[in-house]
């Protein structure tokens, strides 16, 4: 999630500002040694592979502001979420993939930063490895884990997030269902909503809305970063000197990177991505099995599907796109089309209407029965939906895809959805579950993401 903020930079230096401005602004990012003394590295692709971390220092917000964004008790001095982006050496794409902080992992031998104390190489949660060792353990367990070769390292904390977006002026969100947690204080209806800082890290935050738990966050912070894209790179704010300098320093005072990362190299990715757009942009999550695995003195983990996720990273090392660009939007619905069973049923008279919308709802990922019927008596002039009321959400997906449908409530009908094809019938619109990911790695382009 703060993450987002710290990709951020890269687009950030593509409005073009001059050497000077970008040279002072690197004064200001705080540095760590992040590679420090490692050996026995994986080979180098194509490229450049930023590891971003988000963590949870919150010591520069207010009283008030952690009791109005739910932000009490200790920070845990880890990573809170932790992304690997993957900048094309085009400089035409970049790859977002989200490593589940609950990750089982294997730590490296290492020196505990905390105590001292020397330890063997031990499984553990992803996310402790930068609280027993900061940036180096953290950059170490990651490439130990991928046998992807880190370029560049940033981490960002909640200070950062909050008032980065505040100086943007807002970043606008949607949802296709009611988001309420109680732990973090978010409280969204369906629609479209302009967050400010606060209420975007309560966005990001919140894991308390569905089952879905941590998976769901880390889906909610890759739209998040696509919106946040969408709104430096489409706003103009960037072109604007004064503008760029408040955002630059609200985003870069409470940065810390590797040494390496300096003013040549912002300035070079700069020049290289000032065509960047949500679209330039892609999403995923690692891979996991359908079950975690329980460790002693841990607790439940994620395990990374090893074929799948061995797959990905070979395709990060070998430069090559995770999504599939340039396709159709698709409108956001509440229930996947994969999830929704349909009969089709002709009721216009129109010879091989059925047919036509089976095949359309089909293309779109409706399960249809495949086996359109047609209905007798006077011709229907406005297509129909009809529902079992215990089966409304999905009921509006479907009709979603049929613009200007009528819906129709049929108590006992069961769990299959029927469309009566009337008169008025045009096309199917396309349509994706909000959480729907597609492909072999599930990734999605950013502008499949933000609101349309």
């Amino acid at each position: 999630m703060r993450v987002a903020t710290g990709f951020a930079v890269t687009v950030l230096t593509a409005a073009g500002i001059g050497h000077g401005v970008v040279t002072s602004l690197d004064t200001e990012i705080s540095r760590v040694d992040a590679f420090k003394d490692m050996k026995n590295r994986p080979k180098g692709g194509n490229g450049m592979n930023v590891l971003l971390v988000g963590t949870d220092g919150r010591d520069k917000i207010t009283k008030a502001e952690k009791q109005k964004y739910r932000l009490g008790g200790a920070p845990c001095h880890c990573t809170d979420t932790i992304m690997i982006v993957h900048i094309s050496e085009d400089r035409d794409r970049a790859s977002v993939v989200s490593l589940p902080r609950d990750s089982y992992a294997e730590m490296p031998e290492h020196t505990d930063q905390n105590s001292g104390d020397k330890h063997k190489a031990h499984p553990v949660k992803l996310n402790a490895a930068y609280a027993e060792g900061g940036a180096n353990l953290t950059v170490r367990t990651v490439e130990n884990m991928t046998k992807v070769k880190i370029d560049h390292y940033m981490e960002v904390d909640f200070t950062s997030f909050m008032k980065t977006v505040d100086v943007l002026g807002g970043v606008e969100i949607c949802t296709a269902r009611p988001l309420k947690d109680s732990y973090t204080g978010l409280d969204l209806s369906v629609g479209t909503h302009k967050l400010n800082g606060g209420a975007a890290l309560q966005y990001v935050r919140t894991r308390h809305v569905d089952g879905t738990s941590d998976l769901g966050r880390m889906q909610r912070q890759q739209r998040f970063l696509a919106a946040l894209i969408a709104k430096a790179t489409g706003s103009g704010v960037l072109l604007n000197p004064l503008k760029f300098r408040d955002v630059s320093r609200t985003l870069l005072g409470s940065v810390r990177a590797d040494k390496g990362f300096g003013t040549n190299d912002m300035l070079a990715l700069g020049r290289a991505m000032r065509g960047f757009s949500p679209s330039s942009s892609e999403f995923t999550t690692v891979p996991l099995l359908s079950k975690g695995v329980l460790v002693p003195g841990i607790g439940s983990t994620l395990k990374w599907d090893p074929k799948r996720s061995g797959k990905l990273f070979d395709a990060l090392r070998g430069d090559r796109p995770l999504a599939a660009h340039h396709t159709m939007r698709k409108a956001v619905v509440d229930v996947s089309p994969q999830q929704i069973r349909v009969q089709v049923d002709n009721a216009a008279g129109t010879p091989g209407l059925g047919r036509r919308v089976d095949s359309g709802l089909r293309s779109t990922g409706f399960r249809t029965t495949r086996a359109p019927g047609n209905v007798a008596g006077r011709p229907l002039k406005r297509t129909v939906v009809a529902y079992d009321p215990r089966w409304d959400r999905s009921a509006k997906s479907l009709a979603t895809a049929l613009p200007g449908s009528e819906m129709r409530a049929v108590k006992g009908q069961g769990p299959t959805l029927k469309v009566f094809a009337g008169q008025d019938y045009k096309r199917v619109r396309p349509v994706r579950a909000e959480d729907a990911y597609q492909g072999e790695f599930g990734a999605l382009t950013g502008d499949q993401v933000v609101c349309p």
